[in-house]
């Protein structure tokens, strides 16, 4: 089976489940994880519209939700080589390595969803995608802003108060575009969330990875259940370091729905790996 990649927040997209519905079992795990969480998965996926599955606390499950159903209906009861999420992507990641079971994960990003939210509310920050130029984590700081995520060389995200990113100085020759998103993911700013993730992560008895788990922190190859668990609360204030997974990526990858943001970046980072969307069951037929 080959390496699975979880897409993170940003890559929903209206009407996602609609054709996942069809998949045996498929309608009833969304039934079921709709029930535990008190959202209505099916009408998130199939019905409604790109302002409401932007939201942080629908989001999360809802991609959750995504990933662990294409990601079951590739594998057919078979252990991938190895998995990689982006953000809440390492989530279905780790259920689909069977550190979690399948409502754990679902169970916890809307948690996550939820209480980044509720930090998000309490002061109004954002994000911006910086493209070109080199960004120095200094001169962040000093501009009171923070480094959130590098997802590719060249390519990174940096968050922080509004007034900060309003006022801030690119590095010249960059291109700047401000994300559509409820405040600043992976810096500070999501410190109120932590202590009430680390609660219900701690309630959780993992077990350790059947396959090779590659963490967001620092791209290194983990088992261990506990300790994937742990970097889960800290990866809400530290950057997400997808450059870092891609260097360490080997064998073919498949991405699981809604696929199309990670494979581009695979794409871009590592032209010498073979990787493919999965964004429909249809694309279950295309081999591997």
């Amino acid at each position: 089976m080959p390496l699975l990649l979880s897409p993170g927040q940003g890559a929903q997209q209206p009407g996602m489940l609609a054709g996942w519905l069809d998949v045996p079992g498929a309608a009833a795990s969304l039934g079921r994880w709709s029930d535990l969480i008190g959202l209505d998965l099916v009408h998130l996926g199939t019905g409604a519209d790109a302002d409401e599955i932007r939201r942080t606390e629908v989001a999360q499950p809802l991609l959750t939700a995504a990933a662990l159903l294409s990601g079951r209906a590739l594998l057919s009861g078979a252990t991938p080589d190895a998995v990689c999420g982006h953000s809440v992507g390492e989530l279905s990641a780790l259920a689909l390595a069977d550190v979690l079971s399948d409502d754990e994960a679902v169970l916890l990003a809307a948690g996550r969803g939820r209480l980044m939210a509720e930090a998000a509310a309490l002061r109004p920050t954002g994000m911006a995608a910086v493209l070109g130029g080199d960004v120095d984590e200094s001169s962040l700081q000093a501009a009171g802003l923070e480094l959130a995520t590098v997802n590719v060389p060249g390519q990174v995200v940096v968050g922080g108060p509004i007034e900060a990113l309003d006022a801030w100085a690119p590095p010249s020759r960059a291109r700047v575009r401000r994300l559509q998103v409820a405040g600043a993911f992976h810096t500070s700013a999501m410190q109120p969330a932590v202590e009430g993730f680390r609660a219900l992560v701690e309630d959780l008895s993992p077990r350790d990875a059947g396959c090779d788990v590659i963490a967001n922190a620092d791209g290194a190859i983990l088992r261990d259940g506990q300790q994937l668990l742990a970097r889960l609360v800290d990866q809400l204030v530290r950057p997400v370091r997808f450059d870092l997974c891609l260097a360490a990526l080997s064998g073919p990858a498949v991405e699981l729905a809604p696929a199309g943001v990670l494979t581009a970046m695979v794409t871009r980072a590592r032209p010498d790996l073979q990787v493919r969307a999965l964004r429909t069951p249809d694309d279950l037929l295309v081999p591997a």
